[in-house]
């Protein structure tokens, strides 16, 4: 269940770095995309693990 609670936060973390990195390089902007989609993956990975937690909670 640890390691599904991990994967679930990490995965969209990594993807929301990726995908600012690659708009910072192909689109310089003062504002840092990374940063900004950084935080919505970890937001977005909270609640894909809560949602985990919430489904397996209710099978025991």
């Amino acid at each position: 269940m640890f390691g599904l609670v991990g994967w679930a936060i990490a995965i969209p973390t990594l993807i929301g770095i990726f995908i600012g990195v690659w708009i910072d390089t192909n689109w310089p902007s003062p504002y840092s995309w990374t940063l900004m989609l950084l935080f919505l993956g970890v937001i977005l990975g909270c609640f894909n693990a809560w949602y985990w937690v919430q489904r397996e909670s209710q099978q025991d």
